[in-house]
């Protein structure tokens, strides 16, 4: 699978995030919560969805399943001035990004296991320190192997 390199604009989110590991990963907890509030979003630009997963400098360099880091669950919106109660905003940096289009079941981490552990060491690309994202848009469906998402890894050409 190759992705596309793209270079994007700075994107402005609104939604709800929650600290957690890979070994206690509560994202369907994350998400339970969002799902019902999203609508009180005014701003929003699309009916796309985010997930969008704020690592510690050295997460990848220093793996362990323990290490904690942010997952939101957002809309991207055009502005930050109404930002609903109990909600958040966050910012994803532009920059460069390897995009990967994946069709199957979004429990199934191979995609993962491949973008990190084939594609990036055999690229001409390291990862850069910034927001790793998805976009979940009309053609994802939770717990299907016909959905399809976008995976937005951050990445900077080797040195």
């Amino acid at each position: 699978m190759k992705p596309s390199i793209i270079e994007i604009e700075e994107k402005r989110l609104i939604g709800i995030s929650m600290e957690m590991s890979f070994e206690n990963y509560c994202v369907v907890e994350l998400w339970k919560q969002f799902m019902p509030r999203k609508n009180e979003i005014a701003n929003r630009v699309s009916n796309d969805l985010i997930s969008a997963t704020y690592y510690k400098e050295h997460h990848f360099k220093d793996f362990n399943i323990q290490n904690i880091f942010e997952k939101c669950a957002a809309v991207e919106v055009s502005d930050l001035e109404q930002i609903p109660a109990g909600m958040e905003s966050f910012i994803l940096n532009g920059g460069l990004y390897a995009v990967f289009h994946y069709k199957g079941l979004n429990t199934n981490d191979s995609i993962y296991r491949y973008i990190y552990f084939d594609w990036i060491p055999k690229s001409g690309y390291e990862l850069d320190h910034r927001p790793h994202f998805e976009i979940l848009g009309s053609k994802y469906k939770n717990n299907d192997t016909d959905s399809e998402e976008e995976i937005w890894i951050p990445v900077k050409p080797k040195l």
